[in-house]
């Protein structure tokens, strides 16, 4: 009795790793990384300044920070264009309200690099 008791446990200890380890075989995870605060204004970034060079194609694109303000913040993008046989940069600034987080303005401006 004893041996069976011993032999059962064995059998539920094994099988149950089998069977876990079964569930993660063949099955890939994605990593989950967390969204960025600043992916709705990096949208923004890239509209407008499609708005203003369609003709121009964005061929990078670089998150440089956020200005903190008491009720305002800046949350600052550049970007690398290429149009024609030209490239070009463009600085682009959104001001938003810190509360309501409702975009007060966007500014572009031209860059040589």
């Amino acid at each position: 009795m004893k041996r069976l008791l011993i032999c059962l446990s064995i059998i539920l200890i094994f099988g149950s790793k089998q069977f876990f380890l079964l569930n993660f075989i063949g099955t890939s995870y994605a990593q989950q990384t967390p969204i960025p605060k600043y992916a709705k204004w990096s949208q923004i970034a890239l509209l407008e300044t499609k708005e203003k060079y369609p003709q121009a194609k964005i061929v990078d694109y670089l998150h440089i920070g956020r200005d903190k303000g008491e009720n305002t913040s800046e949350e600052k993008f550049k970007l690398w264009l290429k149009q024609n046989n030209k490239e070009f940069g463009v600085s682009v600034t959104i001001i938003f309200d810190n509360k309501t987080e409702q975009m007060i303005d966007v500014k572009l401006r031209e860059t040589t690099r």
